[in-house]
């Protein structure tokens, strides 16, 4: 996809989340909508807000992790897309065609415990760390080219 492409279409600005520990591991999380669907924490960047700050507003409200529990590595510099698929409700698509993202990768500097999807709008039933390349197998096939393309950029691939 071009970026005359993502620019000319009706795309959602979100942010998406890599929170890597200590052993280079990625936090995914299976969506509670969606038995069998994994992926990193994302969202809608809020017309005030920066990537950076959406990506740490996100993740608290996905995943109970405080900004105080992570620490900003790097972001995506440009945008990443991805069209969804025609059978995804209208619910999910707020008549949007599909995301535009930038990614951050965080190093998580937490314990385990600081992790809880038990938020106020619970989004995921389970989480757990997986190796980068572990993360693309499991994704969903119509984000597994925009994360191979935020894995690469940021060195994880």
């Amino acid at each position: 996809m071009t970026k005359e492409d993502i620019s000319s279409k009706n795309y959602r600005p979100c942010v998406g989340i890599m929170v890597r520990n200590s052993k280079g591991e990625i936090l995914i999380a299976m969506r509670k909508d969606t038995q069998g669907a994994w992926q990193m924490p994302q969202g809608g960047i809020e017309p005030e807000e920066t990537p950076e700050t959406a990506a740490f507003r996100e993740l608290a409200e996905e995943t109970g992790i405080s900004p105080d529990k992570v620490s900003l590595q790097k972001i995506t510099s440009g945008w990443l897309a991805y069209d969804y698929p025609s059978d995804l409700s209208r619910k999910h698509t707020r008549n949007y065609l599909g995301q535009k993202q930038k990614w951050a990768l965080l190093d998580f500097t937490g314990t385990d415990s600081d992790i809880n999807l038990a938020t106020e709008e619970p989004e995921f039933s389970v989480w757990r760390w997986a190796s980068p390349q572990e993360v693309v197998d499991l994704i969903v096939p119509f984000k597994k080219n925009v994360y191979v393309k935020a894995f690469s950029e940021l060195g994880l691939l």
